[in-house]
């Protein structure tokens, strides 16, 4: 009766929840916990199966002391490692005979230990990016006032160098205040009235200057489409205009930066009807490796062409998460040698215009 009762009891607790009786052996637990320490744990005396010693002590002293206790338990899922937090509670007449039982529950805290990683590591990130063109303004001021201070030609030569690293700091502030931005909105649906062609055409005539300078041709493939949708029309402009000058920066090799959109009345990917607009170059490509990481804050395919173009590795995450807010998707794929080819997958209100097969 009293194993019932416990079994019960067990099987109603959410998380992974097992019961050690005054033998140290196993006498219940749930499903959860089955599948995370093993399907033939019951009966087995609890050393030799949740081993990590800071548990073990947990429990012993549950058991012997009835003390309550909390520690960590370290775990696999098979993709990735996990960590719960584990609480270890004296529970008296549940156990045969009515002695007490340590009742044992595991919380998953694997989440909040990635995302406080992210945090560390998004503040190790900014301190490094910005530590380089601060280093960099320090020792050219140090000159000037010293070894330079009468040499107008170093002395114009060094200005010109600290005036590249500020602008440097000055795009990777202003793109952190951006990503804050749009991590802050993600989760507000827009509502104004976006034309996307219309966006397409104001994004190409601000980008043409810059494809002009480096030798690239904006190739236009949208104009017999007309799709409407509800978004926030400068996000989207930004969006377009990152993926635009990236492929003119990185892919421009080619000679021309392709912009298609193309229209799809039940997209698979929206389960709803969608539109692809396809920021397409024709230059090296991106390796394939780097590709399942690229959306990351400061991962960077090429590092160091990335920073000599002024790239602050923060473009691509704005780009993700402006177009989660829009309940859109983002594909990539690329040859190397071939180029690569963005894809933004939108849902539209209204369109009309050719269709995809």
């Amino acid at each position: 009766m009293q194993d019932d009762v416990l079994n019960s009891i067990l099987a109603a607790v959410p998380q992974p929840a097992l019961a050690i009786d005054n033998s140290e052996r196993i006498a219940a637990a749930n499903d959860a916990a089955l599948a995370l320490i093993g399907q033939h744990v019951l009966g087995r005396n609890y050393v030799t199966m949740l081993r990590q010693p800071a548990l073990l002590d947990t429990v012993e002293a549950t058991l012997v002391d009835g003390k309550a206790g909390t520690t960590r338990y370290l775990a696999n899922d098979g993709a990735q490692d996990t960590t719960f937090r584990v609480s270890c509670r004296p529970v008296l007449g549940l156990g045969r005979d009515g002695a007490g039982v340590a009742l044992v529950v595991f919380e998953d805290m694997t989440h909040l230990e990635q995302a406080g990683q992210m945090r560390r590591d998004f503040v190790a990130n900014v301190s490094h990016e910005l530590r380089t063109p601060l280093t960099a303004l320090m020792g050219f001021i140090e000159t000037l006032r010293g070894p330079a201070r009468n040499d107008p030609e170093a002395s114009g030569r060094f200005l010109d160098i600290m005036q590249d690293e500020a602008e440097r700091m000055n795009r990777l502030v202003g793109d952190l205040m951006s990503l804050n931005r749009v991590e802050g909105d993600e989760r507000v649906r827009p509502t104004e009235t976006v034309v996307l062609g219309d966006v397409l055409d104001s994004t190409l005539r601000t980008m043409r200057p810059l494809a002009t300078e480096a030798g690239v041709e904006l190739e236009p493939d949208f104009h017999d489409v007309h799709a409407v949708m509800n978004g926030d029309g400068d996000q989207l402009k930004q969006v377009f205009t990152n993926l635009i000058e990236n492929a003119i920066k990185y892919g421009g090799a080619g000679g021309k930066v392709t912009v298609r959109m193309v229209l799809n009345p039940r997209e698979a990917a929206l389960r709803a009807p969608g539109v692809r607009v396809q920021i397409i170059d024709y230059g090296p490509g991106i390796d394939p490796v780097h590709l399942p990481r690229i959306t990351e804050r400061f991962y960077r395919a090429d590092d160091h062409r990335s920073r000599a173009l002024g790239g602050t590795g923060l473009g691509l995450a704005i780009v993700k998460h402006i177009i989660n807010r829009h309940r859109g998707r983002l594909r990539v794929e690329s040859v190397l040698g071939e180029g690569a080819t963005f894809t933004i997958i939108l849902p539209v209100r209204d369109y009309s215009g050719p269709q995809s097969d």
